[in-house]
């Protein structure tokens, strides 16, 4: 399998997007984004299918489409009333441009299906060095803001007391959102990105209530999830995104078998 170089650019690749979904997704899952998330990650596709109409790649197109709508909703405030029913919109308006950039571009139905649902074989050596740049990079402002970002997540009101800027973060950790999702895009594809940002980390808090031992423990229920679903995907010709849905599916309900069994 290994001796394959789209398999060792997919385990490279799969290992640094569940890292940084991991630490991601405990913040996403605290601070209610599940559904941000699902949104951004059919923007992406739309900037994914406008990067191929203009001639860039489609990660290209993806940061440049989630990275501008993060830091619009963020200018939104966190508590505006108005900003979920404007989120709704903006999903169905970038779904259609999508379809749209697609339909410009000429692009056959196989170029869809690869936006929408990853490429494993799609991923090339240069994509693995971008994505472990922009992966560091999520990496190290995360742990700058890491303690504000922490307080504001899991005690907004002591945050507040503490005079803690929460639009700052709130902006800062949407745009670190928007390149998770354009990262993590390439092997579960844009519509299922919210598998690996929100199943790893709500399996994690059933088992500990420590935020750094949340993390961790997303991390690795992540790598479970992408190393496994690739070794399937492998062996059976099956898509990868398949497997990586139904294992993370499989902890988060064995996560909720767990925790019912704690209470009892």
């Amino acid at each position: 399998m290994f001796s394959f170089e789209f398999m060792r650019n997919a385990y490279v690749a799969s290992t640094i997007i569940a890292i940084v979904c991991g630490f991601v997704g405990v913040f996403v899952v605290s601070r209610n984004m599940p559904f941000l998330t699902h949104t951004l990650s059919e923007i992406g596709f739309a900037g994914a299918s406008f990067g191929m109409f203009i001639g860039i790649t489609p990660l290209n197109g993806m940061l440049i489409f989630t990275v501008i709508s993060s830091i619009l909703v963020g200018k939104m405030g966190t508590k505006s009333s108005r900003r979920e029913n404007s989120i709704s919109a903006i999903s169905g308006l970038f779904i259609g441009l999508g379809v749209l950039f697609l339909a410009l571009s000429n692009k056959s139905a196989s170029y869809a299906t690869n936006i929408l649902f990853g490429s494993v074989v799609g991923i090339s050596q240069s994509d693995v060095n971008q994505m472990v740049i922009l992966s560091v990079i999520v990496l190290l402002v995360l742990l700058v803001i890491y303690r504000n970002l922490k307080f504001d997540s899991f005690d907004p009101v002591g945050a507040k007391a503490q005079h803690v800027n929460s639009g700052l973060i709130s902006i800062i950790f949407l745009v670190l959102l928007a390149l998770s999702v354009s990262v993590a895009a390439q092997i579960v594809g844009a519509l299922l990105i919210f598998i690996l940002l929100t199943l790893p980390a709500a399996s994690a808090k059933y088992f500990s209530h420590s935020v750094s031992k949340m993390i961790a423990l997303a991390v690795v229920f992540g790598l479970i999830g992408v190393w496994l679903g690739l070794y399937l995907g492998y062996i059976t010709n099956w898509p990868v995104s398949f497997f990586i849905a139904t294992i993370e599916c499989s902890i988060y309900f064995a996560a909720l078998g767990f925790n019912r069994i704690m209470q009892n």
